[in-house]
């Protein structure tokens, strides 16, 4: 598997990224895979493909901390973003890894890989929910997907030394919650790992064996996405 280390001027661009790595992937003709890592270079919430901002955003309190609301291609609830929160993206081949067709098979793979790889550098972690990480039985990871033909994108994030009072400032109570988290507000519920953002992605780097270094990134791809989409008030507002 290819490894990419890199992040992009704008959030729009880092969004349209992921996107375009799975593109890429399913124009090639054959299995391709490719790691990402990036962090944020402010703080940003990401809304899931269907999420409605009225439920899953405090847009007035963002608006006065001029952080941007933005949505992306895969499914889920709202996170909060920015330095001190390492993200991944992992594009697996379908041909390769049939099994990943099951979704539920795509979150034990990349999670259970993950959490086996983190637990050497702090605590143990495991899965708990549809796709979180938790340290004991507060929440360090949230995760989604995004399927096609014969390439899945899995994207997450990784808490290691982020601001949890901002995310209790931006994000109301999510409309839909796994049981484990017991009507817990975020500052109760959410923590950082105890690792440095080095260690971590030391973790991500063994978990998917991203051993061939890549530099090269679809440019156009991403740019088309912009235009298309990301740059687009319409693409990120309620739906």
């Amino acid at each position: 598997m290819e490894l990419l280390e890199l992040t992009l001027a704008t959030p729009e661009e880092n969004l349209a990224l992921d996107e375009a790595l799975l593109d890429e992937a399913e124009a090639a003709g054959r299995p391709s895979e490719v790691l990402r890592l990036w962090e944020p270079i402010l703080p940003a919430v990401v809304v899931g493909r269907s999420s409605r901002l009225a439920a899953e955003v405090h847009a007035d309190r963002c608006a006065v901390r001029a952080i941007p609301i933005l949505r992306r291609a895969s499914g889920g609830t709202a996170v909060m973003v920015g330095p001190g929160c390492l993200m991944y993206a992992v594009v697996l081949s379908l041909r390769t890894r049939p099994e990943l067709r099951l979704i539920d098979q795509a979150h034990r793979f990349v999670l259970g890989r993950i959490a086996a790889e983190i637990a050497r550098y702090a605590p143990p972690v495991r899965c708990r929910g549809t796709s979180d990480l938790v340290l004991g039985d507060r929440k360090i990871s949230g995760n989604s997907v995004r399927v096609k033909r014969d390439h899945l994108v899995y994207h997450g994030t990784l808490l290691y030394n982020f601001p949890i009072e901002l995310i209790e400032d931006c994000l109301p109570q999510p409309p839909r919650e796994p049981d484990y988290r017991q009507g817990r507000p975020h500052r109760q519920f959410l923590t950082n790992l105890p690792v440095s953002r080095d260690d971590l992605e030391r973790a991500l780097i063994a978990a998917f064996q991203a051993t061939g270094l890549r530099v090269e990134w679809p440019r156009q791809r991403v740019a088309e996405l912009v235009a298309e989409r990301y740059g687009l008030a319409a693409w990120h507002g309620d739906r």
